[in-house]
């Protein structure tokens, strides 16, 4: 178990956090979220030991180890890929780094009985520790994410392919805590779902802060939101979160009601889009059902309403005809044509380097074709979202950023947004306005960027992976946006859960030229991909008629329980967030915690055992 107790931190004026309080402990894997500039990554830092709070302390045993892969990593250019992820503290990388430079000397002096003997040690700790096998797991972890090249210097190495070597460098330490700041970041499909699997396998504990959802659901088992200065925890994964908070808001006064409104149409689409649910699962979400339904009962006066009207847009957009494009010896487009319509949701995926941001460059009239033909329709009006933040002028404040462009936007129903109202819709409370740009974390200048390209009332939105650098929150508030955008919307993107929500259709490029259309989203998509051929059978047999079940009926004692059992589930989630709570302010009380911790294992056993019956007898009352 680690320990942070009443930890503050501030950055420059801006308070981050203060005397926030919370336990890790084994096999915990804690999802960190929170809005861009709240001090996550800053909390990532706290934890590892590479950054110190104000005030507060963070405590562990003593020979607790801890990894941290960070977001944009520092490493040394003069070393080669493996060189660089045997470079880490570990007592395994450090043996084999030993025992490497050992084999080199004796090369040199192969007579040498000290170095035979040193070497003949080596090796014996190497059996020890499984050396043996680090070497091989460094290289199968690295062609997993997409790194095959070992002896290629760092420096060689673009932004995106450094940073999975130094994913790679911490996930070899199997440390008692590991800890990555957006692991997903230049991932694509492949490698993230090798991810998943690989910590879904991982023996020690987790904490990590990640924009991709689907990744957030299906790693995670807890929770912690940073908001205002105050650390809050939720057990569970994504969903849950979204369940709790929505509770948790209807419960605050002070709640601002567009906020529960964005939070409940989230869960809402999670649970429409969420594929195989156990039956388990889908018992939680039918009571979570009910339960929303009584808590809905309070109407909402304001709703988040970003349906801008834009510039009017004719019948004709976008087409590519004939489109040939080689980029760096790479065939990007051969002889490619593409029609691009009015109201089009489309989605660019591939592996990469197969040309996806290129391809948006291209539609986008920053990179020319090497032949064939981009047309272009004369209303259109394009807002670019790339991946390179834009030249911003860092001693001007965030209100004078945004009415460089316009002072107020319309909606489609004749109404008028200022720019004031706008930040605050993207997530900038309105005493921050006057804050100098230069002031801002990397994430908040992106959201920025954002808003300022909104400002511009486009027709045409093409977004280069636009969730690398934005929050959850702000992705949603984007997804709300984009859901009534009047306009076409083009995206480079790897997030599954954004490519969900936001497109209708996908460009996939299969690499060398190759370009197919797919009509649907994401995970459909995927599904497609794994789904095995139907085996005809030569032999058509007469179906054989399945007799039907009879109904059955509950007994007196199902009654009783049936009857009492919603009351039951609802105590014991009420005590698992009470003790969540206790959790966070036990500090270094070890015993208390401990004493916590085999009550909050035994209730969870119990809840899962109620919510079995629950489903088991809610099929009874059904059929009976």
């Amino acid at each position: 178990m680690i320990s942070i107790e009443n930890v503050t931190k501030t950055y420059g004026e801006k308070e981050l956090f203060n005397e926030i309080s919370f336990t890790i402990s084994a096999k915990e894997r804690v999802g960190l979220i929170g809005v861009n500039g709240t001090g996550k990554s800053s909390l990532l830092k706290i934890v590892a030991g590479v950054d110190f709070p104000d005030s507060g302390e963070v405590t562990a045993p003593k020979d607790y180890r801890v990894a941290y892969s960070e977001q944009n990593p520092d490493l040394n250019p003069d070393l080669s890929v493996l060189d660089q992820v045997f470079a880490g503290e570990a007592p395994v990388l450090k043996l084999l780094k030993e025992y490497e430079e050992t084999l080199l000397v004796l090369h040199r002096v192969p007579d040498d009985s000290k170095v035979q003997e040193k070497l003949f040690d080596l090796q014996k700790k190497m059996d020890a520790l499984d050396g043996w096998d680090a070497s091989t797991n460094a290289k199968t972890i690295l062609n997993k994410l997409g790194i095959e090249e070992y002896e290629k210097k760092i420096g060689e190495l673009s932004g995106g392919q450094k940073k999975r070597v130094a994913l790679a460098q911490v996930l070899i330490q199997s440390p008692d805590l590991l800890i990555l700041d957006e692991p997903t970041n230049h991932l694509d499909f492949e490698s993230v779902k090798w991810l998943e699997d690989y910590l879904s396998r991982y023996t020690g504990a987790l904490l990590l802060v990640t924009h991709d959802r689907y990744f957030l659901d299906r790693v995670t088992n807890r929770v912690f939101e940073l908001d205002g200065g105050r650390l809050y925890s939720y057990k569970g994964n994504y969903a849950d979160f979204l369940e709790s908070k929505a509770i948790r808001e209807e419960n605050e006064a002070a709640t601002l009601e567009k906020q529960k409104n964005l939070f409940r149409r989230e869960l809402e689409w999670i649970r429409r889009g969420a594929k195989a649910r156990t039956t388990k699962q889908k018992a939680r979400i039918q009571r979570f059902e009910k339960l929303d339904e009584n808590l809905s009962s309070v109407k909402t006066t304001e709703k988040l309403d970003l349906s801008l009207s834009g510039s009017r847009l004719g019948k004709q957009v976008f087409e590519l005809k004939d489109a040939t494009k080689t980029y760096e010896s790479k065939v990007i487009l051969r002889s490619y044509d593409l029609l691009v319509k009015p109201h089009d949701r489309i989605g660019i995926i591939g592996k990469n380097g197969t040309g996806k941001s290129t391809l948006l460059n291209i539609l986008a009239g920053k990179i020319p074709l090497d032949s064939g033909e981009r047309i272009i329709g004369q209303t259109v009006k394009v807002a670019f979202y790339t991946q390179e933040n834009e030249d911003m002028d860092v001693s001007k404040r965030m209100i004078e950023y945004i009415k460089e462009t316009a002072q107020v936007i319309h909606t489609s129903d004749g109404k008028t947004i200022s720019a004031t109202q706008m930040l605050e819709r993207f997530l900038f409370p309105s005493y921050t306005h006057g804050t100098p740009i230069r002031k801002l974390s990397g994430g908040e200048r992106r959201r920025l960027y954002l808003l300022k390209l909104l400002m511009t009332e486009p027709n045409v939105l093409l977004l280069d992976e636009p969730t690398n650098d934005l929050d959850t929150q702000t992705l949603t508030v984007l997804e709300d946006y984009l859901e009534d955008f009047p306009g076409v919307v083009i995206t480079v993107s790897h997030d599954r859960y954004f490519l969900d929500k936001v497109v209708e259709q996908l460009l996939v490029l299969e690499g060398n030229g190759a370009i197919e259309s797919y009509y649907g989203n994401y995970s459909e998509f995927l599904e497609k991909q794994v789904e095995k051929p139907v085996v005809r059978a030569s032999v058509v047999e007469k179906p054989v008629e399945e007799e039907k079940p009879k109904k059955k009926r509950m007994s007196y004692k199902e009654k009783l329980e049936w009857e009492s059992i919603d009351s039951d589930i609802e105590n014991a989630e009420k005590r698992l967030e009470e003790i969540a709570v206790e959790m966070g302010k036990t500090g270094s009380n070890f015993e208390r915690a401990q004493a916590l911790m085999e009550e909050e294992n035994a209730l969870n056993e119990k809840l899962e055992y109620l919510i079995e019956r629950w489903s088991y007898l809610s099929e009874i009352a059904e059929n009976s």
